[in-house]
């Protein structure tokens, strides 16, 4: 494994190599003994070293399995190419967010943030801080930072009373140009003041964070070791130096490539468009850029991570209300309010049984229907002849069904089929196109 060293004194980038492969990627391209005749100071001019990325990628990588206990080797990539892209932020329109995420402590997130302070410029490894501190630090465009907020679970958590203006910058900041606006006092007269937001943010913290952040990174999902399983302590008396020697390198191979990533359109893989191509695109772009194995790497890390957001993502209480409806309604044509609060309360997996004292209510059914602009109505659903009933009719659902719902076989009619149709689409017809950012967000 090679690294590149930084000469601080020379001001130059010098390769060094560890095995005769990696010596002869990294070393400069000059004749054997071309000046081993010439006085020293009628010596040629040597050419700049010609730095591997993906050499210098898999030493990152490398090193930081040495201190990270990672879900799998695709997390491991995607985490390498995360601190490569933040190299070449002037390449890149969007850029996305890490989230560390785990169900306990003790799993290893702080960590994370740690490794990844060694490797990426201008690291601000943060605590507790707030929005208005984060928002300067990142005005700063000239010396723009790299955010590493541990902890973030108190502050944006389910649990947490959480922060609107830091949630705001974090959302906005993750495309290039954005702005937040302030209003300043200069004496007697009142300024408006822009902010940038623009910055590479990782976040670390328990369980989950906001909708609108989740839709906007790569998530790693971090589990303690196993009993028998360690990682390497990680000390920086000992370590950093063999870091910083990796970081020089990251830095002068992105300085290498700056102009190519600017212009560069990776291809993506099927499927992968919208808001997962905002977050994907530079990754796989640093993947091409250094060749090697990375970029048949950085295109499985996408498809696996594109696939486990969907697996883990819970629709929304109106999203679940409008898939329980579809089935209550397989092979009808409308239903009576009365009979469609009974099939959705009965539901033992649903969430309508346990709303208030006797569940799900006409009145709270009709205000989330409501959202959607579905309304019940009198209607003889008995027929010609029988009396008239509130209630609910399948081609009013329609237009939900088919904006927020995955599509269902024209053949389905029978409950059971429904049934069975609609786990078919969780679990084996898995597209990544239906990962398109969700209306709002």
């Amino acid at each position: 494994m090679s690294e590149t060293l930084h000469n601080e004194r020379a001001g130059a980038v010098v390769a060094t190599a560890t095995g005769p492969e990696d010596a002869q990627a990294l070393s400069p391209a000059t004749p054997d003994n071309a000046d081993a005749q010439l006085p020293p100071d009628e010596s040629p001019p040597r050419e700049a070293a010609v730095i591997d990325g993906a050499v210098l990628l898999d030493a990152v990588q490398n090193f930081a399995c040495r201190f990270i206990g990672y879900p799998s080797d695709l997390d491991s990539a995607a985490h390498t190419l995360w601190i490569g892209h933040t190299h070449l932020m002037g390449s890149w329109f969007s850029t996305p967010r890490l989230a560390v995420l785990s169900p306990e402590p003790g799993s290893g997130k702080s960590r994370v943030l740690e490794i990844t302070g060694l490797f990426v410029p201008n690291p601000v490894l943060s605590v507790s801080s707030t929005a208005a501190y984060i928002m300067r630090k990142i005005a700063d465009q000239e010396n723009r930072p790299t955010i590493l907020y541990d902890e973030i679970d108190n502050v944006l958590g389910k649990n947490a009373r959480g922060n609107g203006e830091l949630l705001a910058t974090l959302n906005a900041g993750y495309r290039k140009g954005a702005t937040t606006g302030r209003v300043k006092k200069v004496k007697d007269d009142l300024i408006p003041v822009e902010f940038h937001t623009y910055a590479a943010v990782a976040l670390s913290g328990l369980d989950t964070l906001p909708d609108t952040i989740m839709s906007r990174s790569v998530i790693m999902r971090m589990q303690r070791q196993p009993e028998g399983e360690t990682v390497e302590p990680f000390d920086p008396y000992d370590h950093a130096a063999s870091a910083d020697a990796l970081y020089d390198g990251l830095a002068a191979w992105a300085a290498s490539v700056t102009s190519k990533a600017a212009a560069y359109r990776p291809e993506l893989p099927d499927g992968i468009a919208n808001r997962n191509a905002d977050i994907w695109r530079p990754l796989i772009a640093v993947a091409d850029l250094a060749g090697g194995r990375w970029p048949d790497l950085a295109r499985k890390a996408a498809m696996a991570a594109v696939k486990a957001a969907k697996a883990n993502n819970k629709p929304s209480p109106g999203v679940q209300l409008l898939t329980d409806i579809r089935l209550c309604f397989a092979g009808k044509d409308g239903l009576p309010t009365a009979n469609l609060l009974e099939q959705l309360n009965a539901d033992e997996e649903a969430p309508w049984g346990g709303i208030g004292r006797k569940g799900l209510e006409a009145r709270i059914l009709a205000e989330m229907l409501g959202d959607y602009g579905i309304k019940s109505k009198p209607y003889r659903f008995g027929g010609p002849g029988t009396a008239q009933q509130r209630g609910y009719l399948r081609k009013d659902f329609e237009g939900a069904w088919a904006r927020y719902l995955p599509s269902l076989s024209p053949a389905v009619t029978g409950v059971t089929s429904v049934t069975d149709q609609e786990c078919s689409d969780k679990t084996e017809n898995y597209d990544p196109a239906d990962d398109a950012a969700s209306p709002g967000v």
